[in-house]
This record gives C-alpha cells, sequence and structure tokens, in this order.
C-alpha cells in the first residue's frame, strides 16, 4: 500500500515517524512546501505536482486547517483513501463539502480524532460500559503552542474532547453552551468553557485554554457505580467505589497496556482500508457533529 503524507509540521513528523515503522505499507512521497531535511522519500512542494507524478493508494493529511477541505476533495476525486488531522475542517460548510465530494468516489475518509486510541481512554471506555453515565468533565489546559497559526482553542484543543464525550457515551449531543474570551492571542479564543447536556440528561463540560504555564489532560466520569479520573498524559486510570457515610471510598488502579496512541490510529486506519473495519476510527459524520458544536 503506498502512502503519501502531506503537510511535514509538527503533527507531520510524528506521522512519518510512525509510517516509517509500519512494514506493511510503503511511504512514497511526502509533501510540504517548506522541507529543510534530506528524506529518503520523493518530496514536493505542490500537492498537484505530487499527484501528477505518483500513483498513491492513501493519504495523511497534516496540514493547516483551513487547507483541508481543498486537498481533501481533491484526494476524494481521485479516490485516494484519506486520514484527515482533527479537524475535520475550519467550519461545517467545508466539511460538507468533504462529505459530498465522497458520495461519488470510494475514498475511505477518516478524521485523525488521535485521543479515541489513547490507551487510557480504550480502558476508560471498556470500565464505564453498562453503566449509566450522570456527567463527563474534561480538563484540557496549557501554555500558548508556537505550532498554532489560524484557530483557537476551540478548533485546536475543545475538539478532542466534544468527540471524545460522544465517542465514550455514544448519545447525541442535544444543548451546547460555549464561553469564550481573548486574553493573550492576537484574534482567536485562547479560553474557553464548554457545557453541554446530551441525550439521557447527560451532562459534560470542557475547560480548555492557553493560559495556564503547564499541560494538563483529564477526563473525570461519574457513573451509577463509581467515579473514574482519567489522566491522559500518563495513562493512568482511576476508580473510586464504595462511598461510606465516614467519607471514606475504595480506590482501584484500573489496568492500562500503555502505548502511543498514533501508532494504534495509523494502525486503525491501515485495517479500514484493507478490510472495512472502522472500528474506534473518527467518521467524517463524527468529525461534522463536532464541528458543529464549536460553531454553535
Amino acid at each position: 500500500m503506498n502512502i503519501a503524507l502531506i503537510g511535514y509540521g509538527i503533527m507531520g513528523k510524528h506521522h512519518y515517524r510512525v509510517l516509517k515503522s509500519m512494514p506493511e505499507i510503503t511511504l512514497i512521497a511526502v509533501c510540504d512546501p517548506i522541507i529543510t531535511e534530506t528524506l529518503e522519500e520523493n518530496t514536493y512542494c505542490d500537492i498537484d505536482d505530487l499527484l501528477a507524478k505518483e500513483t498513491i493508494d492513501a493519504a495523511i493529511i497534516s496540514v493547516p486547517t483551513y487547507l483541508h477541505k481543498e486537498i481533501a476533495v481533491k484526494l476524494i476525486k481521485r479516490n485516494i483513501h484519506i486520514l484527515i488531522e482533527k479537524p475535520l475542517a475550519s467550519n461545517p460548510s467545508q466539511g460538507t463539502a468533504i462529505k459530498e465530494a465522497m458520495s461519488s468516489h470510494n475514498a475511505k475518509v477518516i478524521v485523525g480524532h488521535i485521543e479515541r486510541f489513547n490507551p487510557v481512554i480504550v480502558q476508560l471506555k471498556k470500565e464505564i460500559q453498562g453503566k449509566d453515565i450522570f456527567s463527563i468533565n474534561i480538563t484540557r489546559v496549557g501554555p500558548f503552542p508556537p505550532r498554532i497559526a489560524d484557530v483557537g482553542v476551540l478548533t485546536d484543543l475543545a475538539v478532542h474532547d466534544i468527540d471524545l464525550i460522544r465517542h465514550l457515551t455514544q448519545k447525541r449531543i442535544e444543548k451546547v453552551n460555549i464561553f469564550k474570551s481573548i486574553t493573550n492571542h492576537s484574534r482567536c479564543e485562547d479560553n474557553a468553557i464548554i457545557s453541554l447536556k446530551l441525550e439521557n440528561d447527560i451532562i459534560a463540560t470542557i475547560t480548555t485554554n492557553w493560559l495556564t504555564p503547564f499541560k494538563k489532560r483529564m477526563v473525570e466520569v461519574a457513573t451509577s457505580e463509581a467515579y473514574y479520573e482519567a489522566n491522559l498524559m500518563t495513562q493512568e486510570l482511576l476508580e473510586y467505589s464504595s462511598f461510606q457515610l465516614n467519607n471514606s471510598y475504595v480506590v482501584r488502579s484500573c489496568p492500562v497496556i500503555k502505548g502511543e496512541p498514533l501508532v494504534k490510529e495509523l494502525q486503525a486506519f491501515i485495517n479500514y482500508i484493507k478490510y472495512g473495519q472502522v472500528s474506534d476510527l473518527a467518521t467524517v459524520d463524527d468529525g461534522l457533529c463536532t464541528l458543529e458544536v464549536i460553531n454553535e
């Protein structure tokens, strides 16, 4: 299977490293307007030049968000399978254009919501299966990342957690409230709190910003039987249960088989192309749902 990597920035370099370790695929080309390194693969500055000279089966799109729709549609029209780094596009209308292009072609397209493949999320989903979920609280904060140029925290960070909430609950979002502000960023929001109400009266909140001097990535889930605390960075999962009137409770460290989420996501993408099994991958419809929430 011949794969091209489109975009060789920070995330693109992570894709490059993982793709090079996968024996079942061949990374045949890398496309980016600025490549300062000498790579083994053919390199291109222009996507049209790449498509004219290479025969590719699939591609990873890891470019600035505003370019997602243009590049994705070009690839879809050539029936090239795609993993588009999150978010799907800049807005719902561009996401819809990608979906419409898919309707008349055979390209398989998924969105790179990598946190679905974080081992602690995989285990958390198993732990809460069959339990009534009451609430989810997610904190994703940290300092401003220099890699960001075209979006704010809603598009860069909150999309992870909106998708995670839908993924963990398998419920539809019914109501959205977003509170946001611009403090240090020149033009995009860098501070936001999102409140969601889902089916079955599930309540969820997301706190996200580029104001905190340290990174924090936590998911807390209250269920009918226990309370869970998942650390996305350390991949540790704690369960709190058996609450007593004397304020005592039981703490269990849930088993998590640690690993790199990107490796698992790319393997799932390859399997989807080969066998048609979506597994835990985020579909274009999933990506559209997330875009609709942040554009409320």
